[in-house]
């Protein structure tokens, strides 16, 4: 499964609260959360690192999620300018520990926002831009709590914002962005990571990939009915969370921090042969997106969680299929073709585990037409009690057909067509959409 068929740790990523750190002023807060993401990380990626080499398992990014900052710093009334310092000191922090990311640049405004949460939100595209490790995330709704519109009507043009500040750098602030409906909060993995006001003060979380295990363990049914394809996901799904509890439960063991969650998440990367896409088209299609694709993805993800909660008591996250056009080279090829359209993608997302996914749209997509598309996704998940997400480039001065370089894990995204009509009107009403009548379970 490692040498043949890409399986990886896609993260390890330690969770840590910052509420502890209220302080009176800006620079003491900075000093405070500085102090503890150092004190209490030192030892994560060299950790990371001697169990990668023990066990022979690649164990790729090492992480940092802490509490959402809008929360933490909520107490400063700290403004645009003492967020963006926050986010500098989050930067620096990350550094000094040598992982990839830190997220929990994040506000939670699903219900409405408060001086902080908006604080944050105008603070993020200055954030995004001046710092290189820091992601963010914004929960704009819930199945319980409906669809805060002005929330979304904000995001589009925070996005947009963050797409021009960096338009020199393929407008790269934006994929380090996601817009959430029913966020979790032990999701290891990122830009939406952040550790929850329901978890302990430090724990490990553990996000696994293996979309080229899957892929190799379908190759020896190719052929057989869906019934054989669906035990077959089960039974390799199980094997990669073994091995993902067996770094998890190390890894915890070793830095002394409670351990958390597995997130047993079929995240794709560049590599040819670690491909969502594949996956479809040894099921039969010919390119994701073809007819069929919708089922083939409810069957993956439905599976690969049927097989995880086997092998662990402790799934948690978002566990399931990702499916994030610029990660995932065959994602970015049924684009470039037109097998893969937004519309299409969007269908996709009802049944995979997150959403609209590092997609690059033209650099002149309107504000409003991002946040149309921000509440079409927001809706999906508030209907269906499920987390989805939107992390979209509005790539600055690029038009359909050019291609977006990103590197490393974020690849490449093909700038996709948009539908050109126009929802402003709509984003402009304002206020909150109510809770679907179904959300009411007690």
């Amino acid at each position: 499964m490692i040498a043949e068929a890409n399986l990886d740790v896609r993260t390890i990523t330690m969770g840590v609260g910052l509420l502890d750190c209220a302080a009176e002023s800006l620079p003491r807060f900075c000093e405070k959360i500085y102090e503890k993401i150092t004190r209490s990380a030192a030892r994560l990626v060299q950790t990371g690192d001697d169990i990668a080499l023990q066990f022979g398992v690649p164990i790729v990014n090492k992480r940092i999620a802490v509490t959402p900052i809008a929360q933490a710093a909520a107490a400063l009334r700290a403004g645009e300018e003492g967020y963006v310092e926050i986010a500098r000191t989050l930067d620096r922090a990350a550094r000094n520990v040598g992982v990839n990311f830190i997220g929990g640049f994040s506000a939670l405004v699903q219900k409405g926002s408060t001086e902080s949460d908006r604080a944050l939100q105008h603070a993020i595209p200055r954030a995004l831009a001046e710092t290189e490790r820091v992601c963010a995330s914004v929960n704009v709704g819930s199945s319980r709590a409906g669809i805060n519109m002005n929330a979304v009507a904000r995001m589009g043009q925070i996005i947009k914002e963050a797409a021009e500040l960096t338009k020199d750098h393929g407008s790269m602030a934006c994929a380090k962005l996601v817009v959430f409906c029913n966020a979790v909060e032990d999701n290891p993995f990122m830009a939406g990571a952040f550790h929850g006001a329901g978890e302990r003060d430090l724990v490990v979380n553990v996000g696994v990939s293996g979309p080229g295990v899957v892929k190799r363990a379908l190759e020896e049914v190719r052929g057989a009915d869906f019934e054989t394809v669906c035990e077959t996901v089960k039974r390799t799904a199980f094997k990669i969370t073994r091995v993902g509890q067996l770094v998890a439960l190390e890894a915890a063991k070793r830095l002394g921090v409670p351990f958390g969650i597995i997130d047993l998440s079929l995240a794709p990367t560049p590599a040819v042969g670690d491909s969502i896409a594949e996956i479809f088209e040894e099921l039969g299609l010919e390119r994701a997106g073809a007819p069929g694709t919708t089922a083939a993805l409810a069957l993956l993800n439905d599976n690969v969680k049927k097989g995880g909660v086997m092998a662990s008591s402790y799934v948690g996250g978002l566990s399931g299929a990702f499916i994030p056009v610029s990660e995932d080279h065959g994602m970015i090829e049924a684009a470039q073709c037109g097998a893969l359209t937004l519309e299409k993608l969007e269908a996709m997302t009802c049944v995979c585990s997150v959403g609209l996914d590092m997609i690059a749209v033209p650099g002149d997509t309107p504000a409003s037409t991002i946040s149309g598309i921000i509440a079409d996704e927001m809706a999906i998940g508030m209907v269906n009690h499920k987390t989805t997400a939107v992390r979209i480039i509005p790539a600055a001065g690029r038009k359909v057909g050019d291609v977006v370089e990103f590197g490393g894990l974020l690849g490449s995204a093909p700038v996709m067509p948009v539908n050109r009509f126009s929802c402003e009107a709509f984003i402009a009403r304002g206020g909150r959409v109510p809770p679907p009548v179904h959300s009411f379970r007690n």
